[in-house]
């Protein structure tokens, strides 16, 4: 896994395109968010809540299924936890399904969250293997749980439009158009992605940020 600091890899990112190198300066400096408190299963159980949801009622389920293990969240504290309680908490028929069979696959060792070392491709394999989540969830838990520098999430909408925007391309690109888009800033590809979500919040701002 790279070593690399975030402002290193944003700096030698924008150093291999101009466009890039003037939405940084726009933007300025990004920052990573804050781990999760409750470690890399904390982070994929909100992942799991959060999908299709509005903020503010994401927010008050996840709160709400916290709750129901006081002390450590783990996946055997989880897997403790009746249906009833976690149906009480909010939490759909389906969700809760996946709750459970990412808990059950952690405590059996099927998807191993502590082998911080493994290539990003067979973190992505092992965790699409559990009921909920998808390659745009891995993708995600990579970028901001992991801290990895090169994800790539080509079927992300605002990453494809935020590129369209930026790069001047109408219609924005497909995710296929994308895949090979991202080869030059190989392997710092995540800073591309994030520059290109606040290129969109940018013209949604109602700012001009004469990219071309």
């Amino acid at each position: 896994m790279s070593r690399t600091s975030l402002a290193a890899a944003t700096e030698e990112a924008a150093r291999r395109d101009p466009v890039l190198a003037h939405l940084v300066k726009l933007v300025g400096p990004i920052d990573y968010r804050p781990g999760d408190p409750d470690g890399h299963f904390g982070a994929l159980v909100r992942s799991i809540v959060f999908q299709q949801l509005a903020g503010n009622a994401a927010r008050a389920i996840h709160a709400r299924v916290r709750a129901t293990v006081p002390g450590n969240f783990t996946p055997a504290a989880l897997l403790a936890v009746p249906d009833e309680t976690l149906r009480a908490a909010g939490l759909s028929g389906n969700k809760l399904l996946a709750l459970r069979d990412l808990s059950a696959k952690v405590t059996d060792g099927t998807v191993d969250l502590d082998k911080f070392a493994r290539p990003d491709d067979e973190i992505i394999a092992s965790l699409v293997t559990v009921r909920g989540i998808g390659r745009w969830t891995a993708e995600m838990y990579l970028m901001f749980e992991l801290r990895r520098l090169d994800v790539w999430p080509v079927d992300d909408l605002g990453v494809r439009q935020g590129y369209g925007l930026a790069w001047n391309l109408d219609p924005p690109p497909s995710a296929k158009e994308l895949e090979p888009l991202g080869d030059r800033f190989r392997p710092y590809r995540s800073i591309v992605a994030r520059y290109c979500w606040e290129a969109v919040a940018l013209f949604r701002g109602g700012t001009d940020p004469s990219l071309r």
